[in-house]
């Protein structure tokens, strides 16, 4: 079962470095939907007892991270008829290089923590930490404002997945209610998108 989860977080390290190498929003958006659905997963490993909240849980965060909220934000990408992010911060190499350092880091220092030693041979505080990190670096280094909503999207998966680490003693309710925040904070955001893009004529 712990390879299994670690085949899951490896691969959700490598889309991270994906979305800081790609230009394509369209792209970056389709690659924080597999991301998103393969978080959505966790809930089933880190249980050793399968019940209705954790299907739920499991659900809900497939519905949301790996099909509506990719949905709302390609509609919005259509209205705004972008297609690119031409001039990031920082450039779509070094953004990779500055992921992947993060990343090593991550995987040196993260486990000396006490909550990974509760969940030894996993990867999840590392890829937690990383995936914050690539977040971060989305939020603050792309000036289209779709890319940046993309970017705090990839942040809150880093913090998901650090809330796996604390969900026995975090109630159902409360993760629901992240994720119903997430949902409803995204669709604001493309509403305001699509109106300062009319105002405007630009998103950056």
């Amino acid at each position: 079962m712990t390879n299994l989860l670690n085949s899951i977080l490896v691969i959700v390290l490598m889309l991270n470095l994906f979305a800081l190498g790609t230009s394509r929003i369209v792209s970056v958006i389709r690659t924080v939907a597999i991301q998103g659905a393969l978080l959505s997963l966790l809930p089933l490993f880190l249980h050793e007892h399968f019940s209705f909240a954790i299907g739920l849980t499991a659900v809900t965060a497939f519905a949301l991270k790996g099909i509506a909220i990719p949905g709302i934000m390609i509609r919005a990408l259509r209205d705004v008829k972008i297609k690119r992010e031409v001039e990031p911060l920082i450039g779509l190499q070094p953004s990779v290089i500055l992921g992947a350092l993060g990343t090593v880091f991550a995987l040196l220092f993260a486990n000396r923590l006490p909550l990974a030693a509760q969940h030894a041979g996993a990867l999840l505080v590392p890829t937690s930490f990383a995936t914050v990190l690539v977040g971060f670096i989305l939020l603050t280094t792309r000036f289209k404002a779709l890319t940046q909503v993309m970017g705090y999207l990839v942040l809150e998966n880093g913090i998901f997945i650090f809330g796996m680490l604390l969900v026995e003693a975090m109630p159902f309710v409360v993760e629901m209610g992240v994720l119903l925040d997430l949902f409803v904070g995204i669709f604001v955001i493309c509403i305001i998108v699509n109106q300062i893009n009319q105002a405007f004529s630009s998103t950056d």
